[in-house]
């Protein structure tokens, strides 16, 4: 089965996130990808220098009109913006039953808020109790919690069992902003607690990691594939992607991992 993923998330014009990047990931990890683009943004590796937001309107339309003819069997979500757009995300996934992946984009690569500080109570009344799964960076789990950003794989844990007391099934904590040769990602539940370690690769290429990851996984759970084997292989997969990013030549400032890696031809 190609599983049928919707992406509800912002726009990248220089391809290395948002949509752009969940488009790639989905059809790389086998599915069949759908968006709902809730931002356009004018970005690039150098940073981001304008942001529009959609109305709630448009965005709740486009969620309907793929639920009205589609079968959906994951969600991945991205940036969201605002208290607004929060709710009509929450709104418009009612009833859906499929894995929902919320990847909490709220501050870019280089330093631009993309969620507003006032949505973020309305992140964790109103999606997080929704999540199968959320996928937060040390920085944005400590946003979500109000704490200070874990410094070390202990702090890692107590702040997953932290994220877990807000409502999501599972949290998948990204380590990387981690110091040490690896990058350790710590999958959790109330019932496991699951490190996926990889090697650190020195790139500076790690523009849309997060995106790329998050829908990784929900392609693999959207393919019926268990927590824990879905987390395993989307975290195989952009280890590749990071480690391959080297091989193109996008911009001057923090490019985008290597979406397609594991083709054949993917290098020429």
């Amino acid at each position: 089965m190609i599983p049928n993923i919707l992406s509800i998330a912002g726009s990248d014009p220089s391809g290395g996130a948002g949509i752009q990047a969940d488009i790639k990931a989905i059809c790389a990890n086998g599915g069949y990808a759908m968006s709902a683009i809730t931002a356009i943004t004018a970005q690039n590796t150098q940073g981001v220098s304008a942001v529009s937001l959609c109305a709630p309107e448009l965005i709740r339309a486009q969620i309907d009109a793929v639920r009205a003819d589609i079968t959906i069997h994951a969600v991945k979500i991205g940036m969201l913006g605002d208290e607004a757009i929060t709710a009509c995300v929450a709104d418009a996934l009612g009833g859906l039953e499929c894995p929902v992946v919320l990847d909490p984009v709220m501050v870019a690569k280089g330093g631009d808020r993309l969620l507003a500080q006032g949505a973020v109570a309305a992140l964790r009344q109103r999606l997080l109790p929704l999540a199968s799964v959320i996928t937060p960076n040390l920085p944005e789990a400590a946003d979500l919690l109000d704490q200070p950003e874990a410094q070390s794989t202990e702090q890692m844990l107590a702040q997953a069992r932290a994220l877990l007391a807000l409502g999501p099934k599972a949290v998948l904590l990204k380590g990387g902003h981690l110091q040490g040769a690896q990058s350790p990602d710590l999958l959790a539940t109330a019932s496991i607690a699951i490190w996926l370690d990889a090697p650190r690769t020195l790139t500076r290429n790690t523009h849309g990691t997060g995106c790329t990851l998050s829908s990784a996984l929900a392609t693999h759970l959207g393919a019926g594939l268990a927590l824990d084997q879905a987390a395993s292989a989307a975290k195989h997969y952009i280890t590749g992607a990071i480690a391959a990013a080297d091989a193109l030549s996008v911009g001057s400032g923090h490019g985008p991992v290597h979406h397609f890696h594991a083709f054949k031809d993917a290098s020429t």
